[in-house]
C-alpha cells in the first residue's frame, strides 16, 4: 500500500528519496478522484510506466466543493486517499486545499506530470509550474464513458 503524507511533510519525503535514489524519476498527477473508476485505473497505470515513483495530490473535499459544486465530493478526501493508495501503481497520496495543482507540483518537483488529453495545455495553470521546474507534462487518453459525472447521471437516470 501507498504512503499517504500530509502535504506540508510531502516535500522532505521527496528530498529523502531523491537522496537516497539521484536517478530516481518521479512522474505526479492529481484530480478528484471522486468515485475511482476504470478510467483512473488506467490513467494511474499509464503515469507509473513513465518512471519510478508516482505521486497522486487529490483535491480536498473543500477544493472538489468549489470546482464541482456544493454536492461534491461523494466520498470524503480520507477514503479517497485511502482508495488510491491502495492500487500498486502509486506510490505516494497527497491531499492538498488548493483548486490546482502548482503548489503540489512545486514541492514534489516532478520529472513529469501527467493530464489526461481532455485538458488544454496552453490553458492549463500547472504548464507554467512545470516549465519553471524543467519537467516534461504528458497527456495520456481519456477513456470515453468513464468519468465520475458520467457514472454520478446513469445512477441518477436508474
Amino acid at each position: 500500500m501507498a504512503e499517504i503524507i500530509e502535504i506540508n511533510q510531502l516535500g522532505y519525503k521527496i528530498d529523502f528519496l531523491r537522496k537516497r535514489n539521484k536517478d530516481l524519476k518521479i512522474v505526479a498527477t492529481n484530480g478528484c478522484f471522486d468515485i475511482l473508476h476504470v478510467g483512473h485505473v488506467r490513467s494511474l497505470q499509464k503515469a507509473k510506466s513513465l518512471g519510478d515513483l508516482l505521486v497522486v495530490g487529490i483535491n480536498s473535499d473543500a477544493s472538489v466543493k468549489q470546482i464541482k459544486g456544493n454536492n461534491r465530493p461523494i466520498t470524503s478526501e480520507k477514503d479517497r486517499a485511502e482508495v488510491l493508495a491502495a492500487l500498486e501503481c502509486v506510490s505516494i497520496v497527497s491531499i492538498f486545499n488548493e483548486e490546482t495543482a502548482e503548489k503540489f507540483l512545486e514541492i514534489v518537483k516532478p520529472d513529469i506530470y501527467v493530464k489526461g488529453e481532455e485538458y488544454d495545455i496552453d490553458n492549463l495553470p500547472e504548464a507554467k509550474t512545470m516549465k519553471k521546474l524543467g519537467g516534461k507534462i504528458i497527456q495520456i487518453p481519456m477513456i470515453p464513458g468513464s468519468s465520475t459525472t458520467d457514472i454520478i447521471e446513469k445512477i441518477k437516470k436508474n
